[in-house]
């Protein structure tokens, strides 16, 4: 392989970005760490500054958003990981908030100019085509307009059918052969497999699926074993949904496109995960213009779209990216697929959580913390499930959502939410039932 490729060094390759410019990472589970270090080499010889990176959530160490190379890199991530979640929140990184799937319009449309794009990239098929394996995400679309092109060729990067790059769009290939990141989550805790079992009674044979990764979404695999014909068409999924797979729960039958197909753009899981995509033709990773296009959801029926929440205020405002002014994590692809969902035929929307943080503070409030980030908005808002049970916020007006939102709430803090959505609506809050 290495005498049909004109390989070069990571430090070479890194060698010809210049200062001042935006760089696209890799991101999830396959972030070009080898290039990340022939960057820091360059720093701390005091060859390169003002380097922007721009990426979705990434795994592994983050020296680009690090207060040591303060004026050298600066970090402005589509999504905030923990790697990077305290120097974010301490100024020394930034955020960009836009809808995941809308990404790649920044890098198509010139709102980013990009000096350079760095990924991971397969082997090589028979054709000179490679893989972004587990992360396609913004990657392709980065691939298109960067004026740079670096893959670190990688044989534990799988091959994943769905956007295939030719070997003459690389500007400069390297080898490297580190392992990828997995991530193992947790066993689902009592109360998120009640919230699980929740979930699944509003899922049926035949409808088709997104969820993200964590202990929840695990609980709430595990507690559909029994459906039929389940499809799957998600921005990411991990190993809970990999076990639905490989049992024929999820087969795609009933999918009107990409029917058959597993539909995602970035995955975290085991190494099991990984190896499940390899060469495997009925899984699609494809550019998450396409997995999160609220059209494209809408496309297949009964659609049950699964995301969480940080809090939800009594009139259905729903926050996920945020802890009052402290930036969490991001603003993702939830918006994407509530609409998608709500658009699809007999479709569903929900948000799912427990009722309590682990401090024992209630989820559902009656109003969000001060600088909270309403990620989507009441006016989308429908299910709504904790463990307490499931209700439907579409349709229903401010007061019957505080009515709805309180009946599921903890119950131990159910009077004091009642109490503050009297100070809110007045006596007559109390007098009017469902």
């Amino acid at each position: 392989m290495s005498k049909s490729i004109n390989f070069v060094t990571a430090d070479e390759a890194v060698s010809h970005i210049p200062s001042h410019s935006h760089i696209h990472l890799g991101s999830v589970a396959s972030v070009p760490h080898c290039l990340i270090q022939a960057l820091c080499r360059r720093a701390d010889a005091g060859d390169v500054r003002d380097l922007h990176f721009h990426h979705f959530h990434t795994e592994g160490p983050a020296p680009y958003s690090d207060p040591a190379y303060e004026g050298i890199f600066f970090d402005q991530g589509f999504f905030i990981g923990p790697n990077v979640r305290k120097n974010v929140n301490a100024g020394y990184a930034d955020y960009l908030p836009v809808h995941l799937g809308e990404t790649p319009r920044l890098y198509r449309q010139g709102f980013i100019k990009l000096a350079a794009a760095l990924v991971n990239v397969s082997m090589p098929d028979s054709e000179g085509r490679v893989s972004l394996g587990t992360s396609v995400d913004c990657s392709y679309a980065a691939i298109e307009c960067a004026d740079i092109v670096i893959g670190v060729m990688n044989p534990n990067v799988p091959f994943a059918f769905g956007n295939l790059i030719p070997l003459e769009k690389f500007t400069y290939l390297v080898e490297d052969n580190a392992s990828l990141v997995t991530a193992s989550f947790a066993e689902p805790t009592p109360t998120e497999a009640i919230i699980g079992k929740n979930c699944a009674d509003l899922v049926e044979d035949g409808d088709c699926l997104q969820m993200g990764i964590g202990a929840l979404p695990n609980a709430l695999a595990a507690q559909l074993g029994d459906r039929k014909n389940l499809g799957l068409h998600t921005e990411m999924f991990a190993d809970g949904l990999l076990r639905l797979i490989k049992k024929g729960v999820i087969n795609g039958s009933c999918k009107k496109i990409d029917t058959g197909k597993v539909v995602s753009s970035f995955l975290l899981g085991s190494q099991d995960v990984y190896s499940f995509i390899d060469h495997n033709p009925d899984v699609l990773m494809r550019d998450i213009e396409y997995t999160n296009n609220p059209f494209v959801i809408a496309q297949n029926p009964h659609m049950k779209a699964i995301n969480s929440a940080v809090e939800v205020d009594l009139t259905g405002q729903i926050c996920a990216d945020s802890i009052g002014t402290r930036i969490f994590s991001g603003t993702g692809g939830q918006v994407e697929f509530v609409r998608g969902a709500s658009m699809s035929e007999g479709g569903k929307s929900i948000t799912a959580f427990a009722s309590r943080t682990n401090k024992g503070q209630s989820k559902i409030v009656a109003q969000l913390n001060p600088g909270a980030g309403v990620v989507t908005p009441r006016s989308d808002a429908h299910w709504v499930v904790t463990e307490y049970g499931a209700v439907d916020l579409y349709g229903r007006s401010l007061q019957e959502r505080a009515k709805l939102l309180i009946s599921i709430a903890h119950p131990d803090d159910r009077e004091m939410l009642e109490r503050q959505a009297f100070e809110r609506f007045g006596q007559h809050f109390y007098n009017f039932s469902l």
